[in-house]
């Protein structure tokens, strides 16, 4: 199962399997959880929560990216998280930083932040070089456009190719630029419809067969309802399960959910069934 401890260089991370990122934002308008955990006591509650019922790391994140989000002014951003980071490091928590901004990268890591989620891919040369020079993971994640239009019509001439190309392509400018190691998140979605989410899940075994662990989030996306006629996300949980399980059973390395103690409880059952997987991760 997986573990993480502090040494005197920082954070050695190993585990086997399939390990949970619990999501937490910090935003008036993420879908799911926007405003739920505005304020740092109540963000520290959800934190320890998570932590507590066995998540292994937590992705806190201060600019909503879901479809059609308007994009967050640095200064707020950092308001946002800069205090909980600050805080949960103080406790021992292995964090990720959700962020798209170098700066607020080069803030948290300052900070103690141990790992940097871009929903860009590091397609900023200077999140790459912040990354870099702080000795930095990173999770290079595949977006067709902007968290603003990325739902407009989305085209692939063949999903599963063009996004396992860009990753590949994508992880190895990351890794030349100096980043220690990364994660590859397919971006479900992220520019993506129904038809091309359910295809690269079906497929997740040809990204998993690559050296980096591989990264599934679909924790209270629209798919589940579109699949399972779930209008309000607070009730998608069990269709992100059955996501979620299906992704480890791929090879999986992480997922990202909202209901971590859930999703733990469900790989923990699923690992004792099927026996760990054969990656592990180092960081």
């Amino acid at each position: 199962m997986p573990g993480a401890e502090r040494t005197p260089g920082g954070w050695q991370v190993t585990w086997r399997g399939c390990a949970v990122m619990g999501v937490l934002n910090v935003t008036p308008d993420s879908f799911s959880d926007g405003g739920r955990h505005a304020t740092l006591e109540a963000a520290l509650g959800q934190a320890r929560s998570m932590r507590d019922a066995g998540a292994l790391m937590i992705d806190v994140g201060g600019e909503s990216t879901r479809p059609g989000a308007d994009p967050v002014p640095l200064e707020e951003e950092l308001r946002r998280v800069l205090p909980l980071i600050r805080a949960l490091v103080g406790e021992g928590v292995l964090l990720s930083v959700d962020t798209m901004k170098p700066e607020v990268a080069e803030a948290a890591l300052a900070a103690g932040a141990h790992l940097i989620n871009d929903v860009t891919g590091l397609r900023d040369p200077a999140m790459r070089r912040v990354c870099a020079e702080r000795g930095a993971p990173a999770c290079v994640m595949h977006m067709q456009g902007e968290p603003r239009t990325m739902q407009r019509s989305p085209h692939y001439d063949d999903v599963v190719e063009e996004v396992h190309a860009f990753l590949r392509e994508r992880a190895r400018e990351v890794l030349a630029a100096g980043v220690p190691a990364v994660l590859l998140d397919p971006g479900l979605g992220f520019g993506k419809t129904p038809a091309h989410n359910l295809a690269l899940l079906r497929s997740l075994e040809e990204f998993t067969a690559e050296p980096h662990p591989v990264l599934v989030a679909v924790s209270r996306k629209r798919l589940i309802d579109t699949l399972a006629g779930v209008p309000d996300p607070q009730d998608r949980d069990p269709g992100t399960l059955a996501l979620h399980l299906h992704a480890a059973r791929a090879g999986a390395a992480l997922v990202r959910a909202h209901a971590a103690g859930a999703h733990v409880q469900a790989l923990r059952v699923q690992a004792a069934l099927d026996g760990p997987g054969p990656l592990e991760f180092r960081a």
